[in-house]
């Protein structure tokens, strides 16, 4: 398989692996598609209930049931602090 890469693309690629993160382009490139395969097949599982999601919030907010700035970033915090350590866990 033959694959053309932007420039752009090919230099951040290179960084990469000149950094050491990985031992070549291949081990990079193969680390990059197991990771969107993973994302992509996360996002089809949960397509529904993220919609639903979405739905709850407009709902929510055409209810005028608004949070400010300062309670969305504690609670996106917990939230983050949740999964990290759910991750911990396992």
């Amino acid at each position: 398989m033959e694959i053309r890469l932007r420039p752009e693309l090919a230099e951040l690629i290179k960084e990469d692996v000149q950094r050491g993160c990985y031992q070549n382009v291949d081990e990079f490139v193969e680390r990059a598609v197991f990771l969107l395969h993973e994302q992509e097949a996360w996002l089809a599982e949960n397509r529904s209930a993220i919609a639903t999601k979405i739905q709850e919030g407009y709902d929510a907010a055409e209810r005028g049931e608004l949070m400010n700035p300062d309670e969305a970033r504690a609670k996106l915090s917990a939230m983050r602090r949740s999964v990290g350590n759910d991750s911990q866990r396992r």
